[in-house]
């Protein structure tokens, strides 16, 4: 087997993990936790020979003051929250070629109240986000299923372009001239406000619309003149 420089070492952890479901649960949220995320690459990066070494380069500690009031605006309880910020590099090593690395600049931080945990969890945010954005992983709510139908179905709505304006614009006015209507009547029966906001395909199924009622106003009008 063709030995694996720790580029393509790092492609085929990659391809290990396409996914992550939110599994732990917040006051009023799912979230992906760091064990979840640690442990989905791990198996992976032990059996490519990766390793994975933090470094803190810099770091920055700010104070502020929280306090608590009751409805009577007194203040109730005052507490100091930490909040770490952790300027870090993340360096790949190829265990199999240990002078083979990859040093990639980083960045963590936490809020603590206690103060002691702030750059535990601040190495514990670094560390989960920069695996999640290393490999691209995914995360959502649904399952892994419902996650793969959407991310292949899905695609951002391309807007109306120049062309397709004109060409509605054209239509409508054709239109509203053969019923001896104006332009805005017609925009109002299609129940448009701005034409701007319309998405290419809402433009061209409105496009099609109109033509039809432009072939069925010419034929009504035909008949009249015969």
């Amino acid at each position: 087997m063709t030995e694996l420089n720790i580029y393509q070492k790092l492609v085929e952890v990659r391809k290990a993990v396409p996914y992550l479901k939110k599994e732990a649960e917040g006051k009023q949220y799912k979230y992906t936790g760091s064990s979840q995320v640690l442990a989905s690459v791990r198996a992976k990066m032990d059996e490519l020979g990766l390793l994975l070494i933090p470094r803190i380069t810099g770091k920055e500690i700010s104070e502020s003051q929280i306090e608590f009031k009751d409805t009577s605006g007194n203040v109730t309880k005052r507490t100091t929250t930490y909040f770490t910020e952790l300027i870090m590099t993340m360096t790949w090593v190829n265990a199999d070629k240990p002078d083979e690395t990859i040093e990639c600049p980083w960045y963590g931080q936490g809020v603590d109240i206690a103060g002691e945990k702030g750059v535990g969890k601040a190495l514990t945010y670094a560390e989960k986000y920069f695996i999640l954005k290393q490999f691209n992983i995914a995360t959502d709510k649904d399952d892994p299923d419902a996650f793969q139908e959407k991310a292949e179905s899905y695609r951002k709505p391309d807007p109306i372009s120049s062309m397709e304006l004109g060409t509605l614009e054209t239509k409508v006015l054709e239109f509203a001239q053969l019923r001896g209507k104006t332009d805005s009547d017609v925009y109002t029966a299609l129940g448009i406000a701005d034409i701007t906001s319309l998405t290419s395909k809402e433009a061209k199924d409105i496009i099609t619309k109109v033509t039809g009622w432009i072939t069925s106003a010419q034929k009504e009008l035909k008949k009249k003149g015969a």
